[in-house]
């Protein structure tokens, strides 16, 4: 009888369990990065950087910021403030000017009514009975020539004629100083006086030129008449080029 083989066969029975090893690997892995982390830190602070004070100075800084954010806010308030009071001041300033100068016209009229009506009615019975009518400044041909026309007339209903002087004057300011050129003064040939003789009205119509620096700003009229015991008529008028 031939010998029979005989094969022994083992049994192996190994474990799997894949839940444990995941556990292990995920530990593994955070312990590393833990340590990694450490390492960093550690690092980190050798080298002179800390968290805590790098967090309060971040801290700082992020409170600083909304500090500055909040000025900034309140100083373009501020300009808008500003920039609504600068326009109103302007409108203010044009409203003002505005109104001085009408204040300054009807002020001149009623001064040229005044002056018309005094002369019509007379103060006494020893004043001229002459009034001035009319007074009119024109611009000549040239620069700072001018045509300066008045007309005096009697007051009432004169039974005979008036006679006596004329006496013109240009008021005003020369190099910053108060000054009155009379006809001798302002390029004229002929008297300084002018002289009247009328009934019921007279004209005059002279030529006159206005000294450089001298800038003009009242006429002064002086009627004075030759009888005896007669005061004489002085007004004084603004210098407007245009009729009065």
């Amino acid at each position: 009888m031939g010998g029979a083989d005989t094969t022994s066969t083992r049994l192996v029975v190994r474990t799997y369990a894949p839940a444990r090893r995941a556990l292990v690997l995920g530990v593994g892995t955070v312990l590393l990065l833990l340590g990694l982390y450490l390492l960093f830190e550690i690092g980190r602070y050798r080298a002179g950087y800390d968290s805590r004070a790098a967090a309060a100075e971040h801290t700082q800084l992020e409170e600083r910021i909304d500090a500055l954010e909040k000025a900034n806010r309140e100083l373009r308030v501020q300009l808008a403030s500003l920039d609504t009071a600068r326009i109103g001041q302007a409108r203010e300033r044009e409203e003002m000017g505005r109104s001085i100068g009408e204040l300054q016209a009807q002020t001149a009229r009623q001064a040229q009514q005044l002056a018309f009506y005094q002369g019509i009615v007379g103060k006494d019975s020893g004043a001229v009975d002459v009034h001035i009518q009319q007074i009119q400044i024109e611009q000549g041909a040239m620069p700072r020539h001018f045509h300066l026309k008045l007309t005096l007339a009697r007051n009432g209903k004169p039974n005979s004629a008036d006679s006596g002087v004329l006496i013109l004057r240009a008021e005003g300011r020369q190099d910053g100083h108060d000054a009155s050129l009379g006809l001798d003064s302002l390029g004229t040939s002929g008297p300084s006086a002018l002289p009247y003789s009328f009934r019921y009205f007279q004209n005059f119509d002279r030529e006159i030129t206005i000294p450089a620096g001298f800038e003009p700003e009242h006429v002064a009229v002086e009627v004075r008449s030759n009888r005896r015991g007669t005061a004489p008529l002085k007004q004084v008028f603004l210098w407007n080029t245009g009729a009065r």
